[in-house]
């Protein structure tokens, strides 16, 4: 303990520290996910005794060895590149904060961030259609397949896996309307209750690993799409004014 100022830790505070015998700790279980098929897993979370050298085996759901092989094929079948980016979230959050509570009561849904991720997504696919597109066929019969439209897939995650329901027409779509379907996805998803066909056919991914703090990833491709985004965790950050 610190007995500085706002509890910072002194020179004191450590030599006293030193002169005291050693006190034991106690550590929560930390769970590290080396694969994206193995997320949110029921046994994750559980308290494992010091010292254990115990094994369990899990039989994976249908779902989660889907997952698994859509992903893996990802990886086999496209060459993927990342690239990594910032932007300046500073205008998003005080519109958001400034028209969250109006927002809410006028249409029963809270704002959130995925609907201007997704604005932005139909935006840019709008510019560039070939980010929109599909590489269809093998060989001398590949093509490129445009889409007039934007269906982005939001992936949510359950207990039960990786789940990526599809917003249709999202160029069409309000941010109330998107709002209110992805409240509806999440919910019905934890239930299990989305159909194939809710979860086929989008043109565009969006992966929010934000929302479990992480500050850099690189998302899988959701084949035949050509790209998918991740978003990341916001951090406040001392930068250079642009206009000096």
């Amino acid at each position: 303990a610190g007995s500085g100022p706002s509890g910072r830790v002194m020179k004191d505070d450590v030599l006293a520290a030193t002169s005291k015998p050693a006190a034991s700790t106690e550590t929560k279980p930390v769970s590290v996910t080396a694969s994206p098929s193995l997320a949110s897993g029921p046994a994750s979370g559980a308290a494992i005794p010091a010292g254990s050298r115990g094994v369990r085996r899990e039989k994976m759901t249908r779902l989660r060895q889907k997952i698994a092989e859509r992903l893996v094929h990802a990886q086999h079948s496209a060459a993927m590149l990342t690239t990594f980016n910032e932007c300046d979230m500073t205008e998003v959050m005080r519109l958001r904060t400034e028209h969250k509570d109006a927002f809410e009561k006028q249409h029963g849904v809270g704002l959130g961030f995925m609907s201007f991720f997704v604005k932005a997504a139909v935006s840019g696919l709008r510019k560039y259609p070939r980010v929109n597109a599909y590489i269809v066929g093998q060989g001398s019969e590949m093509e490129v397949e445009f889409h007039d439209y934007c269906d982005i897939a939001v992936a949510v995650g359950t207990e039960k896996g990786l789940v990526v329901p599809v917003l249709r027409n999202c160029e069409g779509q309000s941010f109330a309307g998107i709002e209110g379907a992805i409240k509806d996805f999440a919910t019905r998803a934890k239930a299990n209750k989305l159909g194939v066909d809710e979860m086929t056919g989008g043109t565009f991914t969006i992966s929010n690993g934000g929302v479990y703090g992480s500050l850099m990833s690189t998302p899988i491709l959701n084949p035949p799409q050509s790209a998918i985004l991740g978003m990341h965790t916001i951090k406040k950050r001392a930068v250079e004014d642009p206009k000096n």
